[in-house]
């Protein structure tokens, strides 16, 4: 018999109810394995976040980003606290991994599973089935910038968006052939060129540059503002979305209230050419006006956690996953209180376990 494979995942759970559906992400994951037979696991978990900050002033150690880089992938809770200002947090953190491992391609899947309804009227399942990419390592959030003068009538504070060719020019061939990959072969470039007219301005000229080398993909540009019109509007219009940092962080948020709750909505921070980790999360956030209550839902882990499947090589595993919260979804007794139901985190997991292992929900 051929020695299984094994993968070393690094587990962050951080705060607030990404300790919850982390804990539950990693039942499903182990069960996955137990089942599949052709893969194990080694998982760590680190104690990272805002509770060690109040500990020892730092929300990881200083050595943080080099030990990460020993695994084969992060599987990543939330971070943040009410008493920590969000800057503080998620420099310290999530852009502290992002950043120097070089996780540049934040994608985000967006579709309307089985048993959950659109806000939109009318719109069937069918209708919204997109795919964000987020531009992850500049744009907007550089971190470039400062603070002169505090407390002066003359105070001035900046924040320098960074748009480098070598950047922008990677997250559209990520892109391009992205949407290439998909039935539709149809890519929407998001843009604000209209009045950012440098760095956008030179977004767009890339973008076109980049397309001649894709004459299979169907390619169109939307103004960011025109562009959540469209989304509630003509949804079947869009199938794979290229943005900047900023404005896809905006987007993907309205695409999963769009698609029935963000409580299902996943996301990977991708270093595509595996020369560093990927890390993998549910978009939900810390969530501290639910957190210890047992009613977070885990459903954007799970899909998180088959996202890290497929990129670790387990696509049978991670097709078995989507079929069970395809499955669990469907099932209006399961649904958490952000899709309307009264079902709690445990009672969702076991039900996943339980379609895992082969029985009754």
């Amino acid at each position: 018999m051929a020695d299984k494979r094994t993968h070393r995942i690094a587990a962050i759970p951080g705060d607030g109810i990404g300790i919850e559906v982390v804990a539950a992400g990693i039942e499903v994951l182990q069960a996955l394995a137990a089942r599949d037979g052709g893969f194990s696991l080694s998982i760590e978990n680190f104690d990272w976040g805002t509770e060690r900050y109040r500990r020892d002033s730092a929300f990881m150690p200083a050595d943080g980003v080099e030990i990460l880089r020993g695994y084969d992938a992060i599987l990543f809770g939330a971070v943040g606290a009410p008493d920590v200002p969000d800057h503080l947090t998620l420099w310290g953190l999530r852009l502290a991994i992002c950043q120097p491992l070089d996780q540049y391609a934040n994608v985000r899947p967006t579709r309307i599973l089985p048993g959950i309804a659109s806000p939109l009227r009318g719109v069937k399942p069918g209708d919204l089935d997109w795919v964000i990419v987020r531009e992850n390592s500049e744009g907007e959030y550089s971190g470039q910038g400062g603070r002169s003068h505090p407390g002066l009538p003359l105070e001035v504070a900046t924040d320098i968006s960074i748009f480098t060719r070598a950047g922008v020019e990677r997250i559209m061939r990520y892109a391009f052939s992205l949407a290439q990959s998909r039935p539709r072969k149809l890519l929407t470039v998001v843009t604000k060129s209209n009045a950012q007219r440098h760095g956008m301005v030179l977004w767009d000229e890339i973008a076109a540059e980049v397309a001649s080398g894709f004459p299979d993909v169907r390619w169109d540009k939307m103004l960011v503002d025109a562009m959540t019109v469209r989304m509630t509007l003509k949804p079947q219009s869009l199938d794979t979305i290229v943005a900047t940092n900023l404005h896809a962080d905006i987007l993907s948020d309205l695409a999963a209230a769009l698609a029935g709750s963000i409580g299902i909505a996943p996301t990977a921070n991708l270093n595509p050419e595996r020369n560093t980790p990927s890390m993998f999360e549910p978009i939900h956030g810390s969530a501290f006006d639910i957190a210890g209550k047992g009613i977070a839902n885990p459903v954007a882990t799970f899909w998180t956690i088959s996202m890290m499947l497929e990129h670790l090589g387990e696509q049978a595993a991670a097709a078995r996953l989507i079929e069970a919260i395809e499955r669990v979804t469907a099932d209006p007794a399961l649904h958490t209180p952000d899709l309307g139901g009264n079902a709690t985190t445990r009672r969702v997991t076991d039900a996943m376990l339980a379609i895992i292992g082969g029985r009754n929900a």
